[in-house]
């Protein structure tokens, strides 16, 4: 029972917590490249590059979260019968 309520938790933490920490990187990439940008204006077009590529890897890695949270929700028991064993070892 311990199992399925830490894989219920983990489910409903793990996905926010991956996008926090995606936005924040993009945030910073983001904001280091502006800085980048306006320090050296003819290294524009390689640094818009890099960002852009750091920028689908830090996404990729909030897509691959997702899929893992797809693919442990359907681990979780139905709701029906942890119901019904919880209100057995009640009695």
């Amino acid at each position: 029972m311990i199992y399925f309520m830490a894989l219920a938790l983990s489910l409903g933490l793990g996905v926010p917590i991956a996008v926090l920490g995606a936005g924040l990187g993009q945030g910073k990439a983001a904001s280091a490249a502006l800085e980048s940008m306006a320090r050296q204006p003819e290294m524009a077009g390689k640094l818009q590059t890099s960002m852009i590529l750091a920028l689908a890897f830090i996404e990729s890695l909030v897509i691959f979260s997702l899929l893992v949270f797809f693919l442990m929700q359907g681990k979780l028991p139905d709701t029906a019968a942890i119901l019904s064993a919880i209100q057995a070892g009640a009695k």
